[in-house]
């Protein structure tokens, strides 16, 4: 899977910009503030339809402009075109000429792992990154898994709106309730059911960037500890004193520990950015796996951050991608980029919202 082209139009700070990309390392060099990081975002926007900055599609629209287009085509298992424009009034996704109905549909064209700064979040950050984790790797792994989440926010803010009425309707609160248990118990199995896959790929990732200095686990934490409807119910006078669902997939998190101790409280800045991106390297090996082919990487400007240890045992999963014939996206200055990766890197020049 590579992506061929890449089309964007009043994108950031791209007014225009019509590139061709090979299989292979694809490194991005130019000084910060020229629209490097730029690239990778629009790429990962395609595949997952989120910006990994965590900003919102206005931001994302060129200064003075209206909306903004991107237009892919992506060689997997043949090819697919891929079209999205946003602007305040309009919104169109398609997929080889014909509209999205289903994202089911559309997620999975083009996969990707990204590695940024902000993946620190992954660590220091609240459940709600660490849940999105988890949910992401499913959802690039099981068709169903998507509709699920979809389904339990549905149900989530309609029984959210009704405890925020001042006369509660039993008969909907009890609909809405049922909803949100059968789903929601689906949502947990299949999260309890990835950690343990996923931890031994985590733990080797850690292993092999941090020398084996600490020993990390991974524990999944459901807010519902055994049966949800039961929870759901003995709850409920919290719930009108809250006026929200206090228990349920929305509130789980992901415990990650170093040595048997929270990293996020306990873990140096360095041994927190190890486990960042010992995480991501997890979910590349993870996705390379189950679907026999690397997902395209993008490496934004961290490799100049890590020490010399700490890139080395990042070199053998884009060595692996490499030799599969994957795609990997590496931003950096002139100075800092990895002379490791040879002769084999296709170099281009990004600055002020130009490539060459």
């Amino acid at each position: 899977m590579h992506l061929a082209h890449l089309r964007l139009r009043d994108f950031r700070n791209y007014a225009r910009l019509d590139v061709d990309f090979s299989p292979g390392f694809q490194l991005l060099l130019g000084d910060n503030a020229q629209g490097k990081t730029n690239i990778l975002e629009a790429i990962y926007l395609v595949a997952t339809l989120r910006s990994f900055r965590g900003v919102g599609s206005a931001q994302m629209v060129r200064h003075g402009q209206k909306g903004y287009f991107i237009g892919t085509m992506v060689v997997g298992q043949g090819e697919h075109e891929t079209r999205m424009y946003w602007s305040a009034t309009e919104r169109r996704l398609v997929l080889d000429a014909q509209p999205v109905r289903k994202l089911t549909d559309y997620l999975g064209v083009l996969r990707t792992v990204v590695f940024c700064t902000e993946d620190l979040q992954l660590v220091k950050g609240s459940g709600r990154n660490r849940r999105r984790f988890l949910d992401l790797l499913l959802a690039q792994t099981q068709p169903a898994y998507l509709p699920l989440l979809q389904r339990y926010a549905k149900a989530l803010r309609a029984r959210n709106a009704l405890l925020k009425q001042p006369l509660v309707d039993p008969v909907a609160l009890e609909s809405f309730s049922r909803e949100l248990t059968q789903v929601g118990d689906q949502i947990i199995r299949c999260r309890r059911e990835l950690v343990p896959q996923f931890l031994p790929l985590a733990q080797q990732a850690y292993r092999a960037i941090s020398n084996q200095a600490e020993e990390l686990q991974l524990s999944y934490l459901p807010s519902v500890k055994t049966d949800f409807t039961v929870e759901l119910a003995k709850n409920r006078h919290r719930e009108r004193t809250f006026r929200a669902t206090l228990i349920g997939p929305h509130r789980d998190d992901l415990a990650l520990q170093l040595n048997d101790r929270p990293a996020a409280q306990f873990g140096s800045e360095g041994q927190k950015r190890t486990l960042a991106i010992a995480l991501k390297m997890a979910q590349a090996e993870y996705l390379a796996a189950f679907h026999g082919v690397p997902p395209v990487l993008l490496i934004d400007d961290i490799m100049g951050e890590l020490d010399l240890k700490r890139r080395s045992g990042l070199m053998p999963l884009l060595q692996r991608a490499h030799h599969a014939k994957g795609q990997v996206f590496m931003t950096a200055t002139e100075e800092n980029w990895p002379q490791e990766l040879g002769r084999e890197v296709r170099k281009w020049t990004i600055g002020q919202g130009r490539i060459s």
